[in-house]
């Protein structure tokens, strides 16, 4: 399978290094199997003479467009974390040709996966209007603003749909790899998971910090408060609106904007967070904690949990 990474300017360093060095591990545990599946050629590739990291470090490429058409071609983050020194880079000349170049990849059949930061540069070439997709989370009301044809979830860590795959934040460069390696092969995807002890991580939801997000619109901030003052008197959409000045209708398109889900969805989120906050910091029983975040009993909180978070109040507790 012949795969190309894409290094821009600025590059993430630990996301370009993290794809190399799972596809590099990959080829090493191949010759391990009894049937090998092949091995992962890597080219990194470029649309500037010279590309130096995040941190610094120059960066080989290869021109994009001068080899054939790979099977995949990759895009890590680049270096920019928020919104403000993000916004600028967007505007380079080279991420400007980069995406020409995408779309010329796209229209040759090439999959493109891209992960973190690297989807607001998959997500400025059109491509993944109308197309279910996710990003880093902290960057979701951005992403959300700037590309509202795409059909964002930033709650899942991958997004494999047909032609584009997406990942979530920073080592979600190591999923949407580890997603590639498995197509080729379950099993290498498997041993190369455990040699490079890679944990399963479906939802990127569960290490969101919520006010992170709400402080980024301040009604938003504002129902925030509003919501964890009432988390064990349960949700009111109208007294919420009515507290805060406004109508249902604004508040929950504000929220929806903001957030990506409604405000009950919300309200149901901040509940979970401070369960599990609870959980790690008490020695309340379930149905104690239940009680303070709003639910009847231990059993609906249980369920909860496991439904949301995938995992249950003994593994919560044992991970404090």
């Amino acid at each position: 399978m012949n795969i190309s990474v894409l290094a821009l300017d600025g590059v993430f360093d630990t996301g370009l290094a993290t794809m190399l060095d799972v596809f590099g591990t990959a080829n090493e545990l191949a010759g391990m199997m009894a049937t090998s599946p092949g091995r992962f050629v890597t080219t990194v590739v470029g649309v500037s003479d010279t590309v130096y990291t995040g941190q610094g470090l120059q960066v080989p490429v290869v021109s994009m467009g001068t080899e054939p058409p790979p099977d995949w071609l990759m895009i890590p983050a680049i270096g920019q974390k928020m919104p403000d020194p993000l916004a600028e880079a967007l505007k380079r000349s080279d991420i400007a040709r980069a995406t020409r170049a995408l779309r010329a990849a796209a229209d040759t059949g090439t999959r493109i996966g891209a992960a973190c930061i690297g989807t607001f540069i998959l997500a400025e070439t059109g491509l993944l209007d109308r197309r279910p997709s996710t990003t880093t989370w902290w960057l979701a009301p951005m992403f959300r603003q700037l590309y509202p044809q795409v059909r964002l979830d930033a709650s899942r860590m991958l997004i494999n749909d047909g032609q584009f795959a997406t990942a979530g934040a920073a080592l979600g460069h190591i999923d949407l790899a580890l997603m590639v390696i498995r197509q080729a092969s379950p099993e290498l995807a498997a041993l190369t998971a455990k040699y490079l002890i890679v944990d399963s991580r479906p939802l990127q939801s569960v290490y969101a910090i919520s006010d992170h997000l709400s402080h980024s619109n301040p009604l938003v901030e504002r129902f925030e408060r509003w919501a964890r003052g009432h988390l064990a008197a349960g949700f009111d959409l109208n007294e919420a609106a009515s507290v805060l000045g406004v109508s249902k209708r604004t508040l929950s398109r504000r929220v929806n904007d903001v957030l990506g889900k409604t405000p009950l969805s919300y309200f149901q989120d901040l509940r979970v967070e401070q369960a599990v906050h609870l959980l790690k910091s008490t020695s309340d029983s379930v149905d104690e904690i239940a009680a303070k975040v709003g639910y009847g009993d231990g059993v609906t909180l249980r369920n909860l949990l496991r439904r949301r978070l995938h995992r249950g109040v003994r593994e919560i507790r044992a991970a404090n």
